[in-house]
């Protein structure tokens, strides 16, 4: 039974693991964005979005405790110079994973994981659904007291006859 082992081991070694996602963090954290499998999406999260709340005190320690998960020195100015200003409000989610399907080769389930706060459709998309007014689900357009004709008489709404002539 696997109690207590909530680490998804990947596969690999812990020193092969640990490089990993210290390089798949590195570039999410500079490019924003990166397509992985879900797997290791899942793994990454787990791993920087500690990483990402620890940018938020910009202390001289936080940027050490930092660079010692990272080691990438344009990663770690990066994040607390642009992410942390972004996401200071935010208490926590800072990543988010949408499953884009299998790949060619070996069918494993792939994703794209990017942070939440850059990505510019999702944002746009979000902003115009609140000024968006609600749709009824029943009825058609009411219509309004101006919209509505006037009775008309009989005589009006029926053509009057036309006298044939006769044929000669």
């Amino acid at each position: 039974m696997r109690h207590q082992k909530k680490i998804n081991h990947l596969g690999r070694k812990s020193a092969h693991r640990k490089a990993m996602l210290s390089n798949m963090a590195a570039s999410l954290i500079i490019h924003k964005r990166i397509h992985t499998t879900v797997a290791k999406a899942k793994a990454l999260r787990i791993f920087v979005e500690p990483l990402i709340t620890k940018s938020k005190e910009d202390t001289t320690h936080s940027r050490r405790m930092v660079f010692g998960y990272l080691q990438n020195k344009e990663a770690v100015t990066e994040l607390f110079r642009e992410i942390s200003k972004k996401i200071m409000e935010r208490p926590g989610g800072y990543t988010r994973i949408l499953k884009t399907g299998n790949r060619f080769g070996d069918n494993a389930e792939m994703c794209l994981i990017e942070l939440v706060d850059y990505n510019e459709t999702m944002l746009t998309s979000r902003d115009e659904g609140k000024t968006k007014t609600t749709r009824r689900r029943r009825g058609g357009v009411k219509k309004k007291a101006t919209d509505i004709p006037e009775k008309v008489s009989e005589t009006e709404a029926t053509p009057a006859p036309v006298a044939e002539k006769p044929e000669e």
